[in-house]
């Protein structure tokens, strides 16, 4: 896939109250989520970053009210190569394959991580047969989970297929049900937490379920078991998919996900885990072409069961 020009970027931020004394390039990350901090950095570094008419360094603590210029330079944007990484492919045919993501490995591409994407994996294994709608940066994503979410994804071979599962995204009619962990017991069996996720007013780098704007979300929690050292193995079905929606979610009533360091507890309370114990186990559709429902099934990861047997 050939590398293109893209335009220079002049962004402004107004500092807002709760950002006052916080480095800028924190600051920056929050606003734009998109780009890695260490990008940020680098163009931080290059002299792209300007308030008060002076350069800035990335230590700079901004004030309230102060208007940051951050110059995101005109550059060629990476090659993105083919990668021979293994795929645990649940199904496929020629409009489309349903993958089990594991732990660590980002969907697609983005400033900063251009390598070892899931998108890396996915050209060398389908080729030019990927659909284009989302960009050269995101060929065949339909959706995507947080790099140490594990679990299935619908990966989209051509246009049509493409628009045919977004549409069904969009009027949430895709069914998405999820396995967690969840740090304390919990009294109910079944629990709808509800509320609009939007960017977090005290922290920009985090969503959270806020008063005014945002957008509706809609989570339905199953207890399966409330394990013995004071942990819940749940299900949580989606009826509506925003970033970080179960996170957000089970941190709002005060049940994180376990591991989860953004929404929950800095420490990881347990040894040795790398990231949220949360997998999206069963993806349901209805197939573009065939026009028939479709369910699969992502089965859980080996350290997920083995963490599961450790807290019961």
């Amino acid at each position: 896939m050939s590398g293109e020009r893209t335009a220079m970027k002049n962004i402004k931020i107004e500092i807002g109250p709760e950002e006052e004394g916080s480095r800028v390039d924190v600051v920056i990350a929050g606003h734009l989520p998109e780009l890695s901090r260490s990008y940020i950095q680098k163009i931080i570094k290059s002299g792209g970053l300007m308030a008060g008419g002076t350069v800035k360094k990335a230590n700079y603590r901004p004030s309230a009210g102060e208007e940051l210029e951050f110059v995101i330079p005109d550059e060629q944007t990476p090659d993105i190569r083919p990668e021979p990484i293994p795929l645990d492919i649940l199904y496929e045919d020629e409009d489309l394959l349903v993958v089990n993501k594991p732990k660590q490995m980002v969907v697609h591409p983005s400033a900063g991580h251009f390598e070892h994407t899931l998108v890396n994996a996915l050209m060398a294994h389908c080729g030019d047969e990927l659909s284009g709608i989302n960009g050269i940066l995101r060929p065949g994503i339909v959706h995507r989970i947080d790099q140490d979410t594990t679990g299935a994804l619908v990966v989209c071979k051509n246009d049509r297929a493409h628009r045919a599962l977004a549409g069904q995204l969009a009027v949430h009619s895709i069914t998405r049900r999820y396995r967690a962990i969840l740090i304390g017991t919990l009294k109910d069996s079944e629990i709808t937490v509800s509320g609009n996720i939007g960017r977090s007013p005290r922290d920009r780098k985090k969503m959270a379920v806020v008063a005014e704007g945002g957008k509706p979300a809609v989570t339905h929690i199953r207890l399966i078991k409330n394990l013995k050292k004071g942990y819940a193995y749940v299900e949580c079905a989606l009826e509506t998919g925003r970033t970080h929606q179960i996170r957000v979610h089970t941190a709002q009533i005060r049940h994180p996900v376990l591991g989860d360091t953004v929404y929950g507890p800095a420490r990881q309370p347990v040894k040795g885990l790398t990231g949220q114990t949360l997998h999206a186990m069963t993806l349901g559709f209805i197939h573009p072409t065939t026009g028939k429902y479709m369910e699969f099934t992502a089965p859980l990861p080996d350290y997920f069961e083995k963490l599961l047997h450790a807290l019961d």
